[in-house]
C-alpha cells in the first residue's frame, strides 16, 4: 500500500466533495491485497458473510462493517444511515493504519504534521465548544464521555479518554478556572496517531467527538416531561 493520503474535506455541506473523497478511498481500499494483514494493523477483524468479506470496526463505541465487495459501510442489524463524514473517517482509518504500537507519549494538535497550520481551525471547531459547554462544570464531561465508551483520565480538573478507533485514543482535558483565570481546555493524543489518520481527519474526528459530547449534555439537561 502506498503512502498517499486522501485529505478529508474540511468544510461542511460539500456533499459532492465528500462523495468523491469516499470513492477515492474505496479505490485505495480495493488495492489492498492482504486484508487480513490490514486488519491486524488497524485492530479490526474480517469475516466471511455469505459470498462477501466484511471488516468489523469499532468507531466511537459502535460497531460498523465495511463490506468489501461494494465498499459499503453500515451498522450491523440497523437500518440507520451512516453519515458520509463518518464513512470517510472509518475507511481512512482502516486503509492508513500502520499497526504502530502505542508510544505512551502524549502530544497536542500543534505537534501533528501541519498542526500549526490547522491549529486555529481546530481550536474554533473543537476546543472552544468544549470550553463553552463544559468549562464551568467540567465534571459533566465524565458522563458525556462515558456515553462514547470513554474513561476518566488523570489530567486537568476533569479529563476523559475516548477510544475513537481501537488504536486511536483521544483525551479531552478541561480546567475549570477561577475568578482570575477563565476555563481552559485541550485535546491530546498518543504520539503515534499520525500513523493512523492524517491531520485533516483528526480535526474532523475531534469535532465529531466534541459535538456528540455536547449533544449528550444538552439531552441530559432537558427538563423531564
Amino acid at each position: 500500500m502506498g503512502n498517499e493520503r486522501l485529505a478529508l474535506p474540511e468544510r461542511r455541506g460539500y456533499d459532492q466533495a465528500y462523495e468523491f473523497a469516499y470513492r477515492l478511498a474505496c479505490e485505495q481500499l480495493g488495492r489492498i491485497n492482504d486484508i487480513e494483514r490490514q486488519c491486524e494493523r488497524s485492530g479490526t477483524r474480517c469475516e466471511l458473510a455469505g459470498s462477501a468479506k466484511q471488516v468489523f470496526i469499532h468507531y466511537l463505541n459502535r460497531l460498523y462493517t465495511i463490506t468489501l465487495n461494494n465498499f459499503e459501510i453500515s451498522l450491523p442489524d440497523s437500518a440507520e444511515n451512516v453519515p458520509i463524514r463518518d464513512k470517510l473517517l472509518i475507511i481512512h482509518y482502516f486503509i492508513f493504519a500502520k499497526g504502530t504500537p502505542p508510544s505512551n507519549r502524549l502530544i497536542t494538535f500543534q505537534d501533528l504534521p501541519e498542526g500549526l497550520v490547522y491549529s486555529p481551525t481546530f481550536a474554533q471547531r473543537t476546543v472552544r465548544p468544549l470550553i463553552e459547554h463544559f468549562g464551568r462544570e467540567p465534571h459533566r464531561l465524565l458522563a458525556a464521555g462515558e456515553s462514547l465508551g470513554g474513561r476518566r483520565a488523570d489530567y486537568g480538573d476533569t479529563a476523559v479518554t475516548v477510544t475513537a478507533f481501537s488504536r486511536v485514543p483521544v483525551t479531552i482535558i478541561v480546567w475549570q478556572g477561577d475568578s482570575e483565570l477563565p476555563p481552559q481546555g485541550n485535546v491530546v493524543f498518543d504520539a503515534n496517531i499520525s500513523d493512523y489518520l492524517p491531520t485533516e481527519d483528526i480535526t474532523v474526528l475531534c469535532e465529531t467527538i466534541t459535538w456528540r459530547l455536547i449533544r449528550y449534555l444538552r439531552e441530559a439537561q432537558k427538563p423531564a416531561q
